[in-house]
């Protein structure tokens, strides 16, 4: 499985956020459902034109009990309107997996590799949330060409 690892130091991120359940897979319809409604209300748009040097980013913040926050954020401290919010990815050293196909299709059977592959695979461990799902501005994310990244941290 490709991969690279990278270190950063912390960062700001801002955007806009839902809160989910991590129970009979509901977050993941609550995801698509938020990726759904930011390009069919066209806030995407605005997270397109403040895109910093990764792109677009979907994170996974691990709450408390079957919780999961997930933002859909840009690098950078930015609050166009009220319903945006800032939080900070603290540094980490980050595995970061290529994914490469049509969105939302690709992404899900990246994440199921590395999980039952590659870190039994190796000897990292997962270093906790935030997750990154790195999307580029450059390209058509619905085309089989489209080139995106996950982003884990690692120890």
């Amino acid at each position: 499985m490709d991969y690279k690892v990278v270190k950063r130091e912390k960062q700001l991120v801002s955007g806009k956020k839902v809160v989910t359940s991590l129970q009979n897979g509901q977050h993941h319809r609550d995801i698509a459902a938020f990726w759904r409604e930011a390009h069919d209300e066209g806030w995407i748009d605005t997270f397109d034109h403040l895109a910093g040097e990764l792109g677009v980013l979907g994170i996974c913040m691990h709450t408390e009990g079957d919780q999961l926050t997930y933002m859909i954020a840009v690098e950078g401290e930015h609050q166009p309107d009220s319903s945006w919010t800032v939080a900070e990815i603290p540094p980490h050293q980050w595995a970061v997996f290529p994914v490469r196909g049509a969105m939302p299709h690709a992404m899900p059977p990246v994440w199921e590799r590395i999980f039952a592959e590659w870190f039994p695979a190796t000897g990292y461990e997962h270093a906790g949330s935030p997750e990154l799902e790195v999307y580029s501005t450059e390209g058509d994310p619905y085309q089989e060409d489209y080139e995106s990244e996950i982003w884990i941290p690692v120890t």
